[in-house]
């Protein structure tokens, strides 16, 4: 039985989070996570945390978003920063190896399939296409790592999946407007439209 205040703990965490005093922050997430894993809030609230330590500057403009977003409707906000986050690089990998327990068992909670694990089937020699369809139509991939997003981008735009790889690029570009390799891809992708 869980021996925290849920409520309380979160907005003292909140409150660390906008005196920008992100560690603490961090902590108290943590701390609700690990005793409520199916907190979507203390999930993204670590994420957030640990993304504004590592000085991401988005991380302060998404917090706000979110708790405006909140403010009309709490689940739907958790759904639109959850998506938001996932396209975030790197920022799961980070968190997994100072709280690799929670994380683990919250992506495991998570309906989705590892992109590790997606990548194993193909290396074993499951073809791309129709593996990948069959995941789409059953569960999703989740991405911790910003090699395996670009390489996942890289696949999609090899076997045909353009529209899906652009919709990807989009997202990832508006919050990573100078990422090297993503213009690379979004070069790639261009000169395949043009073949």
């Amino acid at each position: 039985m869980s021996t925290i205040s849920k409520y309380q703990t979160l907005t003292q965490a909140k409150e660390s989070f906008n005196r920008a005093e992100y560690k603490n922050a961090l902590e108290k997430f943590a701390v609700v996570l690990q005793n409520y894993p199916n907190s979507k809030e203390a999930f993204n609230g670590v994420i957030l945390s640990e993304m504004a330590m590592s000085g991401e500057g988005a991380a302060e403009a998404l917090f706000d978003y979110y708790e405006i977003l909140k403010e009309d409707n709490k689940e739907q906000a958790d759904v639109i920063i959850s998506e938001i986050l996932q396209n975030m690089d790197g920022s799961l990998e980070k968190l997994s190896e100072a709280f690799s327990e929670p994380i683990r068992q919250r992506l495991e909670l998570e309906d989705g399939i590892l992109y590790s694990d997606f990548r194993q089937l193909l290396e074993e020699g499951a073809p791309f296409k129709e593996t990948f369809e069959n995941i789409m139509f059953s569960t999703r991939v989740i991405i911790t790592e910003k090699e395996d997003f670009i390489d996942f981008l890289d696949r999609l735009i090899e076997h045909d999946f353009a529209e899906m790889a652009l919709t990807y690029l989009e997202n990832a570009l508006s919050i990573h407007p100078s990422d090297k390799l993503l213009h690379k891809l979004l070069k790639k992708l261009a000169q395949g439209k043009q073949s």
